[in-house]
């Protein structure tokens, strides 16, 4: 078969140790969340500055992203000072979750209109909003992601179809942006994640040893990113 570029691991974690673990073992974005706090638990701002900081003293020089936060659709003006605190940390991206309601539309306005980053996260626990998607395409974020709540009831393949998980990762692309698939995904689901091709798959359940709040497990890790790279052509991972 021809080599194809695998999805990029995206694997989350709470503190330094986890942060350079992630990175030594093979990880193509490190990304920083509080997973006992949500979805997108977010971490304090001064954990973030630490990991940040000890990363680049490493010379680790992978792209880092971290959440705000579950924060609610309803107050834009917290929204806007949580993405400016956290990137003042140094970040590549900041991640901001993005519920369905009619109060998303204007969030996603608000966060264009941003100097940061900004990835919004599409929570599709409830399937995939395509008129809200095609706002933040247009809107021109550099990516955009798609990602579950509740993690006890299963991985985003379990809350939205495949046809509609393919035009998601079509609808983002087509945008130019990167586009991310994340959701209590597991090392079942690396095949179905290398044909629909996102540019990263976020983990954090797979690489822990009991659930998402437990400790980032190195084996666990280098199982999974064995996994995800199969037949992919090299990549190079200071520039991913």
């Amino acid at each position: 078969m021809n080599a194809t570029r695998a999805p990029r691991v995206l694997v989350s974690v709470r503190n330094v140790e986890e942060a350079l673990l992630a990175a030594e073992g093979g990880a193509d974005f490190i990304d920083l969340k509080e997973p006992a706090a949500g979805a997108l638990g977010g971490l304090p701002v001064p954990m973030i500055r630490a990991i940040v900081g000890a990363l680049r003293e490493r010379g680790v020089l992978l792209p880092v992203s971290a959440t705000v936060g579950d924060l609610a659709m309803d107050d834009v003006p917290l929204i806007l000072a949580r993405v400016a605190a956290v990137a003042a940390c140094g970040v590549d991206y900041v991640k901001v979750g993005i519920t369905r309601g009619p109060g998303a539309a204007p969030v996603l306005a608000a966060l264009a209109r941003c100097a940061q980053p900004i990835v919004p996260v599409f929570i599709a626990d409830q399937g995939l909003d395509v008129g809200l998607v095609g706002q933040a395409c247009a809107l021109r974020f550099p990516g955009v992601m798609a990602d579950t709540a509740d993690k006890r009831a299963g991985s985003l393949f379990d809350a939205v179809t495949l046809p509609d998980l393919r035009g998601f990762v079509a609808q983002v692309r087509a945008a130019g942006a990167l586009v991310g698939l994340a959701g209590a995904l597991r090392l079942n689901h690396v095949p179905a994640l290398q044909k629909l091709a996102p540019d990263f798959a976020g983990f954090r359940t797979a690489v822990c040893g009991a659930d998402r709040s437990t400790a980032l497990e190195p084996a666990r890790l280098a199982a999974l990113v064995a996994r995800m790279h199969e037949h992919a052509e090299p990549v190079d991972r200071a520039q991913a």
